[in-house]
């Protein structure tokens, strides 16, 4: 088992720069070590301290894949955002992106895996019927191929609105938030989000 683990790690060495690399080598010789001596809390702390850096490198190769431009809003990519919180079982990777420089007229792209409100957000979209009971501005939509849930939002600027769209991805949540525009319009900006390449690269 111990020869089979260390031969996957190995290859997902050779994806990564070389610095990345030597961090990581690093965590996996002080976890070799630690076990070695018996030291099973250490060990565990040091694995659990690679899982969170491949989480960032998966995070900063899912950045590459999104768009540069949603229209005329162009991406923060200084802004850019991508944590880790190790993989639990809640919350792990994290990675936020945002488009346009008028808080007025911007859009706002979350990904986070594990999130807490995946299970109800999956239950209110396997009964379709429940979502826009009572509630005039949610809807279930597709985006994809991948049920949604579509909501529509008062957006900072009086006298505009906004929509927000939740998109889950097996054990990941997309959310995507964009201010004064139309329905038709952010299904239209959604649908360049490459999401089936996050929902394979972020599970």
């Amino acid at each position: 088992m111990k020869k089979i683990c260390t031969s996957v790690l190995a290859i997902c060495l050779l994806s990564f720069t070389t610095a990345f690399g030597q961090q990581f080598n690093s965590n996996l010789g002080d976890a070799r070590q630690n076990y070695s001596a018996g030291n099973l809390v250490d060990s565990r702390a040091a694995m659990e301290q690679m899982l969170r850096d491949l989480d960032v490198e998966i995070g900063r190769e899912i950045l590459k894949l999104l768009p540069s431009n949603m229209e005329a809003l162009s991406a923060n990519t200084k802004d850019d955002q991508v944590t880790s919180a190790g993989g639990g079982l809640i919350g792990g990777l994290y990675i936020q992106r945002t488009y346009g420089a008028d808080p007025n007229k911007s859009a706002n792209l979350d990904i986070i895996n594990n999130s807490p409100l995946l299970n109800s957000l999956q239950a209110l979209l396997s009964v379709p019927f429940l979502a826009g009971a009572g509630n005039p501005d949610q809807k279930v939509v597709k985006v994809s191929g991948y049920k949604a849930l579509l909501n529509k939002v008062e957006a900072a600027e009086a006298g505009k609105t906004g929509y927000e769209l939740q998109i889950p991805l097996q054990n990941t949540l997309v959310t995507f938030k964009v201010n004064d525009t139309k329905e038709d319009n952010i299904l239209k900006l959604a649908n360049t989000i490459p999401l089936e390449k996050i929902a394979q690269m972020a599970r």
